[in-house]
C-alpha cells in the first residue's frame, strides 16, 4: 500500500560527497562537548579525561558551506565552533575502539554554530541546550571526503579565520577523545549507521560573529570551507 501524507514530506537533508555524483543523506547529528582541553578551560570546564558527553542537532540544522549563513533569531551572541565531522557509513553497535574506524565513511570540515547567550542561560538554569545548539543552519558542513581518499585523520592543523584574522587554531591530535574512541563510546548508547554525523568538538578561541563577517575554516587533509554571515 502506497503511503499518502497530509502534507508533502520535507526533503532529506544531504551533504555532497567530494568527487562523486551522489550525496550523503543525514539521519542524525551528534556533537561532542569540550573535546579539546584548551576549549574546556575557556568554557570553565574540567580539562581532565572524563567520559565524553554529547548533545544533538536536528538534521534540518544542516547548512552547506559556500552558501550565505543567515544570522539566527533570538540571539545577540552567535558563536563559531570549528570542528572535524565524522560521517558514519556502516552499522556500529557496542564496538571496540580497535574496530570503530571500520564504520567511518569519511570526514568533513564543519562549524557547530551556537546561540551562546541561549546556551549559557540554559546552563545556569540546568535546562537542555536545544535552543542554543539546535536551530536552522546551526550545523555548517563542507563536502564529505571519503576515508578511502583522505585516510583516517588522527592529527593535523584545524583553524578558523574571521575576516582574515585567525580566531581558532589547534591540532586534531589535541582531541581529548580521538575518533575511534568517540565512535566506540557513542555506539554503546546508539545503533550507529549510515547517515549519522559526529561533530567532534572544537579547539579554543570560540567567539561571536555578526552580519557581514566571513569565516574560513580549514582542516589538514580536507581543505577549506567559506561561509559569509548575512
Amino acid at each position: 500500500m502506497t503511503a499518502t501524507y497530509r502534507f508533502p514530506p520535507p526533503p532529506i537533508p544531504a551533504v555532497p560527497v567530494r568527487g562523486s555524483s551522489s550525496s550523503y543523506a543525514v539521519r542524525r547529528i551528534f556533537c561532542v562537548g569540550r573535546n579539546y582541553a584548551d576549549h574546556a578551560r575557556e568554557m570553565g570546564g574540567d580539562p581532565n579525561r572524563e567520559p565524553p558527553f554529547y548533545f544533538t542537532k536536528s538534521p534540518d540544522s544542516i547548512h552547506l558551506a559556500g552558501i550565505d549563513l543567515p544570522y539566527p533569531p533570538a540571539t545577540k551572541n552567535f558563536h563559531h565552533e570549528m570542528e572535524l565531522v565524522v560521517a558514519i557509513g556502516a552499522g556500529a553497535h557496542d564496538v571496540a575502539s580497535t574496530a570503530a574506524l571500520d564504520a567511518v565513511f569519511g570526514y568533513a570540515v564543519g562549524l557547530d554554530m551556537t546561540r551562546r547567550d541561549l546556551q549559557n542561560d540554559a546552563k545556569e538554569k540546568g535546562r537542555p541546550w536545544d535552543l542554543g545548539k539546535s536551530f536552522e543552519h546551526a550545523a555548517v558542513i563542507g563536502d564529505i571526503v571519503q576515508a578511502t581518499i583522505c585516510g583516517h585523520l588522527a592529527a593535523g592543523a584545524i583553524t578558523l579565520s574571521v575576516n582574515g584574522a585567525v580566531k581558532q587554531t589547534g591540532d586534531l591530535a589535541d582531541m581529548v577523545w580521538n575518533v575511534p574512541e568517540l565512535v566506540a563510546h557513542l555506539s554503546a548508547f546508539y545503533h550507529l549507521g549510515p547517515g549519522d554525523l559526529i561533530y567532534t568538538g572544537t579547539p579554543a578561541g570560540v567567539g561571536a560573529v555578526v552580519r557581514g563577517d566571513r569565516m574560513t575554516g580549514s582542516i589538514a587533509g580536507l581543505g577549506d570551507i567559506h561561509v559569509a554571515v548575512v
